[in-house]
């Protein structure tokens, strides 16, 4: 039975793909020039280096991992090598015009509706810093959601199953009785289940990262404690399923 949610929140409660196209399209004004604005941020995202995956192993620090991933950029559409001094000044743009670009999406309040008048305890197990997501989630007018569990927690994120733990700890409910919900199926659902937690769910919005599930999901009804949906206003259902 399920009776706690987790929620990841990256491209599941808040829409960073848009607020990443929103961030690019300014470097793109400022250092690249007339490029295709979705082409930047499949590219951004895609980070075919690995370069976030392996902050979340704790390999380097969030400033180096986008460093690396802004000169990827830059020499894939053609814009100048950034040194440190040239990435400060990238940076703070970049990121000015990021936060600009937080929004929430539309499903998001409303499951925490529903989650709120059914009595089911949330909270939040991010890839991200902890006060950068509460932050995140403050702006966007989903404070409510208590932040569990940060990339910075622990110093590793996920998939690596201290972090699920962890959150459930917090949490204060058993890992077999608690649903996580994202949209990176690797790291999201499949890292949760792997990790002994009763539900993966696998939100998979348009853009979404497949990360190629091999039909491990079960489509609106749980296999092997996998499902897949394409929106939040399925998980009260997909819960009790």
């Amino acid at each position: 039975m399920i009776r706690a949610v987790l929620f990841d929140v990256d491209d599941t409660l808040v829409d960073t793909r848009g607020a990443f196209r929103h961030a690019l399209a300014s470097v793109a004004t400022d250092y690249l020039g007339d490029v295709d604005h979705d082409e930047l941020v499949r590219v951004w995202r895609d980070d075919v280096n690995g370069w976030y995956r392996a902050h979340t192993r704790g390999e380097m620090t969030h400033r180096e991992q986008r460093h690396r991933r802004a000169n990827d950029l830059h020499e894939i559409f053609g814009g100048p090598w950034l040194d440190d001094a040239a990435y400060q000044e990238w940076d703070a743009a970049f990121e000015r015009h990021f936060r600009d670009g937080w929004a929430a999406h539309d499903d998001a309040a409303p499951v925490l509706d529903a989650l709120d008048a059914a009595g089911v305890p949330y909270g939040g197990l991010s890839n991200a810093a902890l006060e950068y997501q509460q932050l995140k989630l403050a702006a966007c007018g989903l404070g409510r959601l208590p932040m569990l569990v940060g990339v910075d927690t622990i110093g590793v994120g996920k998939p690596d199953a201290r972090v699920y733990a962890l959150a459930c700890e917090r949490l204060g409910v058993d890992p077999a009785e608690v649903a996580y919900v994202g949209d990176e199926f690797d790291v999201d659902p499949w890292g949760a289940v792997q990790a002994g937690l009763g539900l993966g769910v696998w939100i998979e919005r348009p853009g979404a990262h497949s990360r190629d599930v091999d039909g491990r999901c079960g489509d609106g009804v749980p296999r092997d404690g996998l499902v897949r949906i394409g929106s939040l206003t399925e998980l009260p259902g997909v819960m009790a399923a």
